[in-house]
């Protein structure tokens, strides 16, 4: 199906045109915000918050069917070396 987009200026003109979608059968979307991720940093590392559209199919081969505990993954693999 063809779509047109209309940019207008005053919400009269919404309402007229959602009026007239009545008579000539066409359908009036509005368009969803896309907001910006908040971004927050801490010490000194930036932060900035997911959103549905990462891909993480990748990662499910790496865990899938192993015996990964959180608490044992911390001990070994995060350690700082003094």
């Amino acid at each position: 199906m063809p779509e047109l987009v209309i940019k207008y200026k005053s919400k009269k003109t919404l309402e007229a045109l959602l009026d007239f979608a009545k008579y000539f059968e066409y359908s009036v979307v509005m368009p969803v915000k896309k907001t910006k991720p908040s971004v927050s940093e801490i010490n000194g590392v930036t932060l900035i918050q997911a959103d549905k559209s990462i891909d993480t199919s990748d990662l499910e081969k790496i865990f899938t069917n192993r015996n990964i505990d959180s608490r044992q993954l911390r001990r070994t693999a995060w350690q700082r070396n003094k």
